[in-house]
């Protein structure tokens, strides 16, 4: 599954993170080819709470163990 995403917060302003069955992942700067679009989602970190409204799976709030500041726009691809 690949997650490419635009905005502050992530390493790069735009970047492609992959991720794969076994739970390892890895990121890239800028867009990675090809691109099989699945979902598109907006991402908010403020402090240790994450807000996710995704076009699929709906809305989701999740608590992490870090403090961020996130605004991402994002698609999911296979």
């Amino acid at each position: 599954m690949k997650f490419i995403e635009f905005g502050i917060g992530n390493t790069w302003l735009v970047r492609t993170e992959t991720e794969y069955e076994d739970g390892t992942e890895f990121e890239e700067r800028g867009i990675i080819r090809p691109i099989i679009f699945q979902s598109a989602y907006i991402r908010v970190w403020i402090f240790k709470t994450v807000l996710i409204v995704d076009m699929k799976e709906g809305f989701k709030k999740m608590k992490k163990n870090r403090n961020e500041f996130k605004f991402i726009l994002g698609i999911t691809s296979k």
